[in-house]
């Protein structure tokens, strides 16, 4: 029988395996476009031409306090590192001082990043010429209110963004499974806001009626008629930043596009080059998924990897099977995270939810839905064992394994099976 091989990534080394070729019909890969030749050039070049918007050198004026808004840590893959230097450059060439810039980690609800993390994030360069801080979404006092969405929402943002003269959101553009896309107005909500103003943002995830679990609607892909994304969108109007620098990775993890400019239709057409990357038609759902997230830091804890759990649940048939290769050499991170599965159930754990909403508890309770959608093998390291069985998969440690345990589960001696090996990203679309 002809073998076919692989080697996914698995933290920051691989893992191989090989699969009978009859049993693939396809690998569940993206449109894998080249990476931009020269990064600082297509960098300043974009800076200078904008999407529906000066050039950010027309925007500066010389008195300017400027705030800078990065990802953190588990948005290492934008490259924050690469283009924050070049953004530096730009401004100091457009007549700002290192001392006029401030940069803000948007960690949202996330714990506070560590100066090492700086360091990586935003480079040490960067590090040694401007302040770099945290935003902490629990430090009421040094929250700024601005106003109240059409839904409710209670908009608070971190007093340095709120009071800047220029504000730049920096990041990057892949699918996301709960507000369709990433970056945009996510730098904004959940970013730099109070806990507050993500909480009730957030709990635009479930559905109206109690006992109705997730929202349908707010879901990968998904931008019309969500609900968590059209609140964002208002919450972040309030602040209405300056410029947007957004940036799209191609399928190696490399930067293919960037996008500047407005921070609506800019970030609207990097989210259109992100679909045609990332979003994978498929014939028919597999038996058997195996996916990885796509090594570090996309598998850095299984909070951040159930991006992947969530892409293979749609690629698997009712009743599947669906491994999943996450190192998660953090897995116990946030700690609120596993404090959810405490309760037994959908029903109670959703109505706790709804009481103190935090995206953890939304996503342990996707976790327990997908228990229900078919069996969940986790690849992670032997000390995870416990946690992870805590949170409704089956772990194991060697891949044969999780192969042996997922021939038995898929109820077929045959089993199609499909690949992912960028599992946190590509998203399978059926039926086209």
């Amino acid at each position: 029988m002809t073998q076919k091989k692989f080697s996914l990534k698995f933290g920051k080394k691989e893992i191989s395996f090989d699969i009978p070729e009859k049993a693939l019909p396809y690998e569940l890969i993206g449109w894998n476009r080249p990476a931009c030749e020269d990064l600082p050039e297509a960098y300043r070049f974009a800076l200078d031409h904008p999407i529906d918007a000066p050039p950010l050198r027309e925007i500066l004026k010389p008195s300017d306090k400027v705030v800078i808004i990065v990802p953190d840590i588990t948005r290492v893959w934008q490259r924050s590192n690469l283009t924050l230097p070049i953004l530096m450059d730009y401004l100091n060439q457009a007549g700002l001082e290192d001392s006029q810039i401030s940069i803000i980690n948007g960690v949202g609800a996330h714990r506070q990043n560590s100066e090492e993390e700086f360091a990586e994030l935003c480079s040490e360069e960067v590090c040694k010429r401007v302040r770099i801080v945290n935003h902490n979404a629990y430090d009421t006092a040094n929250m700024v209110e601005l106003g109240t969405t059409s839904r409710g929402t209670q908009v608070a943002v971190n007093r340095l963004v709120a009071e800047a003269d220029r504000v730049i959101l920096t990041g990057g553009v892949i699918y996301h499974y709960m507000a369709g896309f990433g970056g945009g107005r996510k730098g904004i909500l959940p970013g730099v806001s109070s806990l507050k103003t993500i909480q009730q943002n957030h709990l635009r995830c479930l559905t109206d009626e109690v006992g109705g679990g997730t929202n349908p609607s707010t879901a990968t892909g998904i931008t019309s008629g969500n609900p968590m994304h059209e609140d964002m969108m208002e919450a972040a109007a309030f602040v209405n930043p300056d410029f947007l620098v957004n940036v799209v990775p191609n399928m190696d993890g490399d930067i293919t596009g960037i996008f500047t400019g407005n921070w609506v239709s800019a970030w609207q057409q990097a989210c259109q080059m992100a679909e045609r990357i990332f979003g994978v038609p498929i014939e028919a759902q597999a038996d058997i998924v195996i996916a990885s997230a796509g090594g570090y830091p996309k598998d850095i804890n299984l909070y951040q990897s159930q991006k992947t759990i969530d892409n293979a649940v749609y690629a698997m048939r009712p009743g599947g099977v669906a491994i999943i290769l996450a190192q998660c050499p953090h897995i116990s991170d946030p700690p609120e995270f596993f404090d959810w599965f405490r309760y037994p159930d959908i029903p109670s754990l959703e109505t706790a939810a709804r009481d103190n909403f935090l995206i953890s508890g939304w996503l342990a309770i996707r976790q327990m839905e997908y228990k229900n959608q078919g069996t969940i093998i986790l690849l992670t390291e032997k000390d995870n064992m416990e946690l992870a069985r805590k949170a409704h998969v089956e772990p194991v440690s060697t891949i044969s394994a999780a192969l042996k345990l997922a021939y038995q589960k898929c109820g077929t001696p045959t089993p199609q099976i499909t690949v992912m090996p960028q599992g946190a990203n590509t998203f399978p679309i059926a039926g086209e």
